[in-house]
C-alpha cells in the first residue's frame, strides 16, 4: 500500500508541475502535454485522437511515476540507506531525469525536444521534490512495510 501510496503522491506532484510549466512556458492547452507523453508510445497518431489519448497519457503518467516509485522503494532505498533524506531526493531526481532524457526518450516514439539547460534544471528540480522527497521520507519512515509491499 505504501507503493501505491507513494506512487499516486508522487505522480499527482509531478503530474501538477508539469502542466504548470507547460502552460507557463508554451501557453497552450496541457492536453498537449498528455498527448505527447501518449505519442512516446503509440506515435504521432497521439495528436489526431480524441480525448482517449489525453487519458491515456495521464494514465501512462501515473504508471511512469509509480514504476520510479517501486524501484526506489525496492532498489535505490536500500543502495542509499546511509545517506540523508534530501540527498537521496536529489539523487534520484537526477538519476530519474538522466535515464528519461537520454534513455527513455531517445528510445520511444516521441517526436525528439531541442535541448534547453534552462528547461532541464527546472525539470531537475521538479523530479527531486515530485518524486525524489516522496521516496526518500516512504523509504525513511516505512522501511519494516516495504518488503511486502
Amino acid at each position: 500500500m505504501v507503493v501505491i501510496i507513494t506512487g499516486l503522491i508522487a505522480g499527482s506532484l509531478d503530474l501538477v508541475a508539469a502542466v504548470l510549466l507547460f502552460i507557463s512556458r508554451s501557453k497552450q492547452n496541457p492536453s498537449l502535454l498528455f498527448r505527447y507523453i501518449t505519442s512516446a508510445a503509440l506515435g504521432p497518431s497521439a495528436f489526431s485522437g480524441g480525448a482517449q489519448m489525453v487519458l491515456l497519457g495521464v494514465c501512462f503518467h501515473y504508471l511512469i511515476a509509480l514504476c520510479w516509485t517501486v524501484l526506489y522503494l525496492t532498489l535505490f532505498s536500500r543502495v542509499l540507506a546511509c545517506t540523508a533524506l534530501l540527498t537521496n531526493a536529489i539523487i534520484y531526481g537526477l538519476f530519474v531525469w538522466v535515464i528519461m532524457n537520454l534513455v527513455v526518450l531517445p528510445l520511444s516514439k516521441a517526436a525528439p525536444r531541442p535541448f534547453s539547460a534552462s528547461f532541464a534544471l527546472i525539470n531537475i528540480v521538479i523530479l527531486i521534490i515530485a518524486i525524489g522527497l516522496p521516496c526518500a521520507y516512504a523509504a525513511k519512515h516505512y522501511p519494516l512495510l516495504l518488503p511486502g509491499f
